[in-house]
């Protein structure tokens, strides 16, 4: 299992990765992805398997590009969970 990386505050991102459910939906695999957006296999299989990876603006915009969506249609923001008091 791959570790998300902790942010400044020692959290895990607030964002969720949804590039594996769409390019699966259009028929993508990771290789075939990697080839099509010419993203590094190691990266996109990083992608795909931890939804919370940090991953640079550049590398979003050549995955949305080839599966037509847009950027923001890759990311999905998930609100930080309440600590619970203790």
């Amino acid at each position: 299992m791959i570790k998300s990386r902790l942010n400044k505050l020692n959290r895990p991102p607030m964002y969720r990765l949804r590039v594996k459910e769409i390019a699966q939906a259009q028929g993508y695999n990771i290789s075939t992805l990697s080839r099509r957006a010419d993203v590094p296999l190691i990266t996109v299989r990083r992608i795909w398997n931890n939804p919370r990876y940090r991953v640079r603006l550049d590398t979003l915009e050549r995955i949305a590009e080839v599966l037509n969506v847009g950027v923001s249609d890759l990311i999905e923001d998930v609100p930080e969970k309440p600590e619970q008091e203790k």
